[in-house]
């Protein structure tokens, strides 16, 4: 992470002095300089910056089998699932990043609580971000964005208004799979029953993340689902 009152290098990256506000780091963002790769995000004054490469067994498919789910279930018929690379935005609350996975349905779309952002290419039906609280919000813990993910992010969201957040950490020797529904301002974890399952209130189904062994000693997810 690199601290509000500072130009870095990391990685080989140069962040401008005035990144560290909402509006400069959107001029960053727009800018050629702003990088390709990585996640950088902006929250309340910081900016974090993780340059490093996706973990694969505990992040990349990780992620991958839950917007699977998501997509299978929600793209339609309900709404729209986002995965990587999706710039989520947040002016009231000073905030902008790109969360592992986002979920938006049609009736926050039709009201406004959250619309897209059209491309600066100005071309129908093109669009660069969304600004507004999405119905639910993925974020697959890695060593690098643990703190932020655990500690930081959820207040932004919880602040911001967003209904629901999933935390994931498969990185030991148990999975760790959490859904957190927003209750007066705060994030409440869903409780589970005995075999794990815990019910979604933004979409209804319930839900658990079950690992499974690969024929080459590794691990592959599913994001189970069923009706409550």
């Amino acid at each position: 992470m690199a601290g509000r009152q500072e130009s870095v290098a990391e990685e080989n990256l140069r962040i401008p002095e005035d990144a560290f506000t909402y509006e400069g780091f959107q001029r960053w963002l727009e800018s050629d300089d702003f990088p390709e790769t990585g996640r950088i995000d902006y929250l309340e004054g910081d900016v974090y910056v993780d340059m490093s490469p996706e973990d694969l067994q505990t992040h990349g498919i990780v992620k991958g089998a839950i917007f699977a789910t998501l997509h299978f279930l929600v793209t339609g018929s309900l709404g729209e699932a986002y995965v990587d690379r999706t710039r989520l935005e947040f002016p009231f609350a000073d905030f902008a990043a790109e969360p592992d996975a986002i979920v938006v349905l049609w009736d926050s779309l039709k009201s406004g609580k959250v619309r897209y952002i059209p491309a600066a290419s100005g071309q129908p039906n093109r669009f660069s971000k969304m600004e507004g609280a999405p119905d639910l919000i993925v974020e697959v813990l890695s060593d690098s964005s643990e703190s932020k993910d655990t500690k930081h992010l959820p207040l932004v969201y919880a602040r911001a208004g967003v209904p629901e957040l999933w935390l994931a950490d498969t990185r030991n020797d148990k999975v760790w799979f959490q859904i957190y529904a927003l209750q007066d301002g705060k994030y409440i974890p869903v409780k589970a029953d005995r075999n794990g399952w815990m019910r979604s209130p933004r979409l209804g189904p319930s839900f658990r993340l079950m690992r499974y062994p690969t024929p080459i000693s590794s691990w592959y997810y599913v994001l189970e689902h069923r009706e409550a």
